[in-house]
């Protein structure tokens, strides 16, 4: 079973395509790799214009569709946004489902909820990444056979 949240009061301000600059999407990236030296876990981000549906629906096929389910440890995590249609959702694969506490899941949207609806995006998704790769590294400690089995880099639009 998957693990998600959506929320749907992100304040879009941006347009979708090209959400983040690319300094932005290098800052996102270099993240993704602090967020990930202490854990075998996988963090992605995904940015796309419309989610027709329920964002944890369409999170789920992004998920699939970026191979996100082949990580050694079942512990991928991908944060996914919907800008136009202001929603957000934070998927994890099974491994972690096992391991994170529904808590964490809800404070962690909150806290990006708040700092999106403030237009703080690039702010609310790194501090997003920063508290799930702590929660990953306590649950997936880094071992040294471990390496980066997905891009750390954002993907945009349909995956």
């Amino acid at each position: 079973m998957i693990r998600y949240h959506a929320l749907r009061t992100l304040r879009a301000i941006r347009k979708p395509h090209h959400f983040f600059s690319e300094r932005e999407r290098h800052r996102i990236a270099a993240a993704i790799r602090k967020a990930e030296s202490e854990t075998s876990g996988e963090i992605r981000v995904h940015v796309e214009g419309r989610c027709s549906g329920e964002p944890a629906e369409r999170a789920r096929e992004i998920f699939a569709a970026l191979g996100m389910h082949r990580t050694t440890r079942r512990n991928g995590v991908l944060l996914y946004l919907a800008v136009r249609d202001r929603k957000l959702a934070v998927v994890g694969d099974e491994g972690i489902h096992r391991a994170v506490p529904e808590r964490f899941w809800e404070g962690l949207a909150a806290e990006m909820e708040r700092q999106f609806r403030t237009g703080r995006f690039l702010d609310g998704l790194l501090s997003g990444i920063a508290r799930i790769g702590a929660e990953l590294a306590r649950h997936f400690p880094r071992e040294p056979q471990d390496r980066n089995e997905l891009p750390d880099i954002p993907s945009e639009g349909d995956a």
